[in-house]
Order: structure tokens, then sequence, then C-alpha cells
């Protein structure tokens, strides 16, 4: 039986991260990123601390158009919590974040896209 859930064509899925990038839809990206199930773009920010509402304007921009409903922040290879401001400017545009390691937000990302639910992912890059 097989139990690898369906991917529609054209959807960014995670497939593997690591050694300061990761590998999405068989395609390698390096540095941290912010994926949507439609695309993909660098993201500047290298660590939790350096993140500020403007890094995320991309998600805001789809939660303000009803194209994202959550964000799943990956921090690295630990969880680390982000600031309170940052959650609430992006609850503003209707999206609501979710903070993990980065290993654990690719997971989660790639089962809710496949899902069909509204969701985008910030992973900062683990060495």
């Amino acid at each position: 039986m097989d139990v690898t859930p369906l991917i529609p064509q054209g959807k960014q899925i995670i497939d593997g991260y690591g050694e300061g990038g990761f590998r999405i839809s068989g395609q390698r990206v390096e540095g941290s990123v912010i994926v949507f199930p439609d695309k993909v773009i660098a993201w500047g920010t290298a660590a939790v601390s350096d993140m500020g509402a403007g890094d995320l304007e991309p998600v805001s921009e789809a939660g303000r158009a009803g194209a994202v409903e959550l964000l799943l922040v990956g921090t690295g290879a630990r969880m680390t919590q982000i600031d309170r401001t940052l959650r609430q400017a992006l609850r503003a545009n209707g999206v609501v974040i979710e903070v993990m390691d980065t290993g654990a937000a690719c997971r989660t990302y790639n089962v809710l896209m496949a899902e069909g639910r509204r969701v985008a992912a910030a992973l900062i890059a683990v060495a």
C-alpha cells in the first residue's frame, strides 16, 4: 500500500534540507527560503534575531490576498520563539504563525500542502 501523499503537479515540495540550504521539488536552493505551494523565494534571514515584519512581507501580501492562512517558521536546528509584534503583524493580515525547528517545519509544510491547506514556510537554513 502506497502511503505517500499525492502532490499536485506544479506544487513545491521540500525534498530535503541541510548543508546551508534545501532541496525543493528536485532543485537545490542555497540559504534561507520562503516556500509557497506555487513558488520559492530567497529569504535573507539567517537567524530568528534578524527577523522583522518587513522580512515576511511576501507572506503578509499572500495573507491579504487570502492565499496563505498559516505560516510555519523553521527557526534552524532548534526551536526558538519569535517576537510577539511579528506574530501580531501577520495576524492582522490573516496569517497565523506556528514556530518549530526547520526540520519539523519542512515535514509539516509537506503534509499541509498535500492536504490543500493555504500554507507557507519561512525556513532558516541549517548547516
